[in-house]
């Protein structure tokens, strides 16, 4: 293949945050690689999750709504990559695809954007709050039982639109999509991950490929950073130990610490009434099995009617 044509052709939404991430490693692959701009060419594939604004992803079919139709092109040989926001992976791939890994994670918290005011504390009871997460509405609801919540779907730009224009009181954003748009100045405040623990996943972009795909993944090898690899392969343990999908509320973050691995994770009823919590620590070597150990002890802690049977 010559040099004036594409060597990979990478897949992703086209939403600005999905853009972002898409050129974000195609900007790194072209650096470890020396490659001209020509090299990585991305592909926009609408997906059924862009498609549905409606209503609730929980309501629509769960995770794999914004990666379905880019899958389907990665198996079928239309494209080479796809690039995904980490927090929309199923925990069960598609046969013939894996995640090679990620970019190094941004910040993982969640951030409070408000009409007016400046906090979460300061809302005043019975404020309208917008957002489509089943988890942070149930977080919200445990902190802040009198505020209405309700659905808000549409990307980073829409939701903080229809806060600005007075049909929500707030709403609640990952941080780090924030800051990658540019718009860090809108949140008016970070929550703290002891109030507020983000998903499986959050400020982390994923790389999926096709299994044996050898040639590609070892282009992927430079870019990729294993620390966030280790951390997100205890959240996806812990998510798939207890089948977590669109329906439940949980939460879950891991940090790596030299050769120890701290990890939090959390389980809520869908109106924050009832919350349980696990940590666990241990050896990096240890990621995969810690997580699904941090899994079996929060399903022996819940409710059979909270976690799917």
């Amino acid at each position: 293949m010559t040099q004036s044509l594409p060597r990979l052709r990478l897949g992703t939404r086209g939403s600005p945050l999905a853009l972002w991430q898409a050129h974000a490693v195609r900007d790194a692959l072209l650096k470890a690689h020396g490659w001209e701009a020509e090299a990585v060419e991305i592909q926009v594939i609408r997906t059924t999750g862009d498609a549905i604004t409606d209503r609730a992803l929980s309501q629509a079919g769960g995770k794999g709504l914004f990666t379905k139709e880019i899958e389907e092109a990665l198996l079928e040989r239309r494209i080479d990559l796809a690039v995904h926001s980490a927090k929309d992976m199923a925990t069960r791939l598609p046969d013939g695809l894996h995640l090679v890994g990620y970019l190094p994670r941004a910040d993982v918290r969640d951030a409070l954007i408000l009409r007016e005011g400046w906090s979460l504390a300061g809302l005043k009871p019975g404020a309208k709050v917008g957002t489509a997460s089943l988890r942070r509405e149930a977080q919200l609801r445990r902190l802040r039982p009198d505020l209405e919540v309700s659905l808000l779907r549409g990307n980073v730009q829409t939701r903080l639109a229809k806060v600005a224009s007075g049909e929500f009181d707030a709403t609640l954003l990952a941080l780090a999509g924030l800051t990658r748009l540019g718009l860090a100045d809108k949140a008016s405040e970070v929550l703290n991950t002891a109030d507020f623990l983000p998903a499986v996943g959050q400020g982390a972009v994923a790389i999926e490929s096709r299994q044996r795909d050898l040639a590609v993944d070892s282009l992927l090898v430079p870019v990729l950073c294993p620390p966030t690899g280790l951390a997100l392969r205890v959240e996806r343990a812990f998510l798939a130990e207890l089948d977590g999908s669109c329906r439940t509320p949980i939460a879950g973050h891991a940090q790596i610490h030299g050769d120890e691995i701290r990890f939090r994770g959390a389980v809520l009823s869908p109106d924050g009434t009832q919350y349980y919590e696990v940590v666990r620590h241990g050896p990096v070597n240890r990621a995969l099995e810690l997580g699904l150990a941090a899994g079996r002890e929060m399903r022996a802690l819940v409710p059979p009617d909270l976690l799917p049977a």
